[in-house]
C-alpha cells in the first residue's frame, strides 16, 4: 500500500494531505475550494498544471479527519514538534 505524507498543525487545527511522491514538491496550479456548507468546514483540493490532484488542505482537520491519522501526521506546531 501507498504511503501519504500528512502534516499538522494543532495550533490552526490544520493538515495537508500530499498526494505527490514524498519527495516530490509539485507547484499548485489551481486550488479548489469544496463548499463550506456542503462539507461543515473548509477543504481545498490542490491541482497540478496537468489537473491532478496533488494534496488536500484540511482546516478544523481535528473534527474531520480520523484521529489517528492526525496522531501519525508530521507535526508543525511547535508543542509536537
Amino acid at each position: 500500500m501507498a504511503e501519504v505524507k500528512v502534516t499538522y498543525d494543532e495550533s490552526t487545527d490544520a493538515a495537508y494531505v500530499y498526494l505527490t511522491e514524498p519527495q516530490a514538491r509539485v507547484p499548485s496550479a489551481r486550488m479548489y475550494a469544496c463548499d463550506p456548507a456542503v462539507v461543515d468546514g473548509m477543504i481545498n483540493l490542490d491541482f497540478d498544471e496537468r489537473g491532478r490532484l496533488i494534496g488536500i488542505e484540511v482546516l478544523a482537520a481535528g473534527s474531520k479527519l480520523p484521529e489517528y491519522l492526525l496522531k501519525s501526521a508530521e507535526r508543525l506546531d511547535t508543542e509536537g514538534a
